[in-house]
């Protein structure tokens, strides 16, 4: 491999480094491309002499850093739920060797037949992972990096995606709409929260069902917000019913497991739905920023329907109808009537 690619230096770096790895030894000629990653990292497969093969990360500093990866794969690990094994590791070089969870993510296999038994594996490694929460093993998702998120959709969505200026009256508006959204995200419980816990970092298992990647950013927050990432995936719809049936599901589950979810169905959707607001409103400034910044166009096409998760909720509470008036003037469409729970 390293004859194909002359110019990247970082993957000679990488052979070298898994040719001393005595332990766990692997043939460094093998090494091939595994995924791909909205940030700076890379993953490659490489097999083993024994036969097998594992997964190599490149986290290149000093844009990434590889040891919360290895911290919050120990914290989520010794919880009970199916992450890597970390086999080796050099943090100042920004490598890691992991243990292999397969090349099926949920979005690859996911249909009608499939769906019902994936997410509800999905929804009981997330309880689980929530059981086991400790408040002071993550850094806290506190209102300024709730509110930092937000901001990327006014940058980002607004100012650089379609160009548009928001008036003061405007922008006194969405103000008044992200205090809204706050204020319910800081109530609700806090545990453990993977942050992008949705189809493609979701991996299919025989035993063990989900493998869970892509961890390296959880915080400790609010207690709804993994289940939005799942139910309401940029990158999969599901009909509103099949959404509401596997959120009373995990409701259930979560009470039954002594989890401080709303005591009520109707609170809880309405906390699940504010969250999943903030959420959409910072992956669209996300999706514009890949694009905008990076030259990542392929977020574009997931765009849509994000934004038509936005404002099928914002239309169902008064605090948030500012926001689709204020996305049907940016985007010069017909208003829509809504209602309120």
């Amino acid at each position: 491999m390293s004859s194909e690619s002359p110019h990247d230096p970082r993957l000679h770096l990488l052979q070298a480094w898994l040719s001393t790895q005595k332990a766990v030894p692997v043939l460094t000629d093998t090494l091939r491309p595994a995924s791909a990653d909205a940030s700076f990292r890379r993953y490659f497969r490489v097999d083993t002499t024994a036969g097998g093969s594992l997964i190599v990360m490149d986290a290149p500093p000093p844009q990434e850093d590889v040891r919360p990866f290895v911290h919050v794969a120990a914290l989520f690990g010794s919880a009970g739920v199916s992450v890597p094994d970390v086999l080796a590791q050099d943090a100042e070089q920004g490598f890691l060797l992991l243990s292999d969870l397969g090349g099926t993510t949920y979005l690859d296999q996911l249909d009608a037949e499939t769906a019902p038994a994936l997410y509800l594996d999905a929804i009981d490694a997330l309880v689980r992972l929530q059981v086991h929460s400790t408040p002071t093993d993550l850094p806290e998702y506190d209102r300024a990096t709730l509110l930092r998120e937000l901001m990327l959709f006014p940058d980002w969505y607004i100012g650089k995606h379609l160009g548009a200026t928001l008036t003061p009256a405007q922008d006194a508006e969405l103000q008044k709409v992200f205090d809204a959204l706050l204020a319910n995200n800081l109530a609700q419980a806090q545990v453990w929260v993977h942050r992008d816990y949705h189809s493609r970092n979701l991996m299919v298992l025989g035993q063990g069902n989900p493998g869970i990647l892509d961890f390296q950013d959880a915080l400790y927050g609010p207690i709804t917000y993994d289940l939005v990432s799942l139910l309401r995936d940029a990158y999969v719809e599901w009909d509103e019913e099949l959404v509401l049936d596997w959120a009373i599901r995990y409701w259930e589950r979560a009470r039954r497991a002594g989890l401080p979810v709303a005591p009520d169905i109707d609170s809880f959707y309405r906390d699940f739905e504010f969250m999943g607001v903030q959420r959409h409103l910072k992956v669209l400034g996300i999706f514009a920023r890949l694009y905008h910044r990076d030259g990542k166009d392929a977020y574009l096409k997931d765009l849509p329907l994000v934004m038509a998760y936005t404002r099928k909720a914002a239309g169902r509470y008064k605090p948030l109808q500012p926001l689709l008036r204020l996305l049907d003037v940016l985007e010069d469409s017909a208003p829509q009537v809504g209602y309120t729970f």
